[in-house]
């Protein structure tokens, strides 16, 4: 049984009522995320990150700060920092997180750089680095202790924020396989894009946070964003689909002029929150749209590409829809919801999985389970969460007015008894 609290909201929610208050743009942290403090120096590096569990912790404005992962010599392991800086309506066009994997003597096995890009507005962004055992590699591939490293890109930027960012963590691990498969990328697929999915758009409202996206899967979702606010989707993607999207901003009303020319970015990760891809959208007024460029099916022998965009395309799971609106769109259009439409379309047949010798960390990470399709075909809505967190916020200023009014009542009463 649910044990409520004030207003009959589950005391596990009340917390987020906090991220309510925040802001139109607040980023929704998951909810079992554990708090972890990084180290300045990897001697200091006590904390570990174990697969599986998601982190919450702080990034200094300038520095890096590292964090312990103990590995063996056959699992490939793949993390991510998502960054989440204060609002502010500017921002460093380069800055954003930098991420590393490093070896016990300091060597990199890998590193990646998310930046906030042209738009120039503070949001979330996420970037991944990985420890992957692979007869193509020669480094870090033994058993021992490694360390995860984190830091902003350019702290002293103009329009940067000069306080911390608040971070979260996450680990996956990916097992070996049974049997060694090949070792090269496909050379040839489809890169012809399609036309966009056309139909009727169906309300579907975007999540907080990449622990509280909103499943969607092939068809014309319909949302409204404001500027600075960012939303995110995951579509389930099976091993041999393909992915595409295209991003739509609706024309206004107000008859207002003017141009911002990075005005929305979508950006694609991939199911270990590794960035795959991203578009801008420019706006003025009118209704624009573009396409994520068209991306290979999924296979685990996309590793082996050279470029990061295909490599990215490893593993089936939840990829995830990341929308944000520049800030600056408020300067010439206000600050009011700005229609946004995405059309996804999946493409190619399903096909089994590589053949894993184990199971990843967490369960079903690169696996689409048939609760996966049906979730995201008739819609688990975010916006049933963003809701909740109007009912707490409404329901502990109920609550409190409720225990002012009993304290009240009982005072009189205690007055009344005195002779």
């Amino acid at each position: 049984m649910t044990v409520l609290g004030l207003a009959g909201v589950p005391p596990g929610r009340v917390a987020v009522a906090d991220e309510a208050a925040e802001g139109i743009g607040a980023y929704a942290f998951a909810e079992d995320a554990r708090r972890i403090d990084g180290s300045v120096s990897t001697a200091d590096a006590v904390e570990r990150l174990e697969p599986g569990r998601t982190y919450r912790s702080t990034l200094p404005a300038s520095g890096a700060v590292y964090y312990r992962l103990e590995l063996d010599a056959t699992t490939s392991t793949y993390v991510s920092a998502t960054a989440v800086p204060p609002a502010g309506r500017t921002a460093s066009v380069i800055d954003g997180v930098k991420v590393s994997v490093q070896d016990g003597e300091g060597r990199s096995c890998d590193v990646d750089t998310a930046s906030f890009g042209t738009a120039g507005s503070r949001h979330p962004v996420a970037a991944w680095a990985m420890r992957e055992i692979s007869p193509r590699r020669s480094l870090c591939q033994e058993a021992g202790t490694y360390y995860l490293s984190v830091e902003r890109v350019d702290p002293d930027g103009e329009g940067s924020s000069p306080g911390p960012w608040e971070t979260e963590l996450t680990a996956v691990a990916e097992p070996p396989l049974e049997q060694t498969g090949a070792t090269s990328a496909p050379k040839e697929w489809n890169s012809a894009p399609p036309q966009p999915l056309t139909g009727k758009p169906e309300r579907r409202s975007g999540g907080a946070g990449f622990s509280r996206a909103t499943p969607v899967g092939q068809g014309v979702w319909r949302d409204d964003i404001r500027p600075g606010q960012t939303l995110f989707y995951k579509v389930p993607v099976d091993w041999g689909r393909q992915l595409y999207a295209t991003a739509e901003l609706g024309g206004s009303s107000k008859g207002v002029r003017g141009y911002t020319a990075a005005a929305l970015d979508l950006d694609l990760y991939n199911p270990v929150r590794g960035h795959v891809v991203d578009v801008g959208v420019g706006y003025d007024g009118g209704q624009k749209a573009e396409s994520l460029a068209p991306l290979p099916p999924v296979a685990y022998v996309n590793r082996h590409a050279a470029g990061r965009q295909v490599g990215a395309m490893r593993f089936a799971g939840s990829y995830y829809l990341v929308a944000h609106l520049s800030a600056a769109v408020a300067d010439d259009f206000g600050d009011g919801p700005v229609p946004l439409t995405l059309r996804v379309r999946l493409s190619g047949a399903a096909q089994n999985g590589p053949g894993y010798a184990g199971e990843s960390v967490p369960p079903d990470a690169f696996t689409v389970t048939e609760e996966d399709r049906e979730t995201a075909a008739e819609g688990e809505d975010a916006g049933d969460d963003a809701a909740f967190r109007a009912l707490a916020v409404g329901g502990i200023g109920t609550g409190t007015a409720l225990l002012a009014g009993l304290g009240v009542w009982t005072l009189a009463a205690r007055r009344r008894a005195v002779p």
